[in-house]
């Protein structure tokens, strides 16, 4: 994350800060502590395995769109209505 808030410190584009944004939110998600406390005793072990790696994936998914140049509105609208989490999170608390 810190390297997408360097790459994209003066960012202009609206739907390339949608993403950038969605991007912090996915990795604060996936380090939830909540998720390694569940896992650690034993408690849903599949379903906190199982977010861990869709926020994760998320993520990885919109670095590489990101650094492509090519963003999937849809997905990132669907993501973003899913994890709405945060709402005022600015990417550029990671420079």
């Amino acid at each position: 994350m810190c390297e997408l808030a360097y790459i994209f410190r003066d960012e202009n584009d609206p739907l390339k800060i949608s993403a950038l944004n969605q991007c912090a939110r996915e990795v604060l998600l996936a380090q939830s502590s909540d998720w390694n406390f569940i896992i650690t005793n034993g408690t849903m072990v599949d379903y906190a395995k199982m977010r861990t790696k869709n926020h994760v994936g998320r993520f990885n998914k919109l670095y590489d769109q990101l650094k492509e140049n090519k963003i999937d509105k849809e997905f990132l609208e669907d993501i973003s209505e899913k994890d709405s989490i945060f709402p005022e999170i600015d990417y550029k608390i990671y420079l």
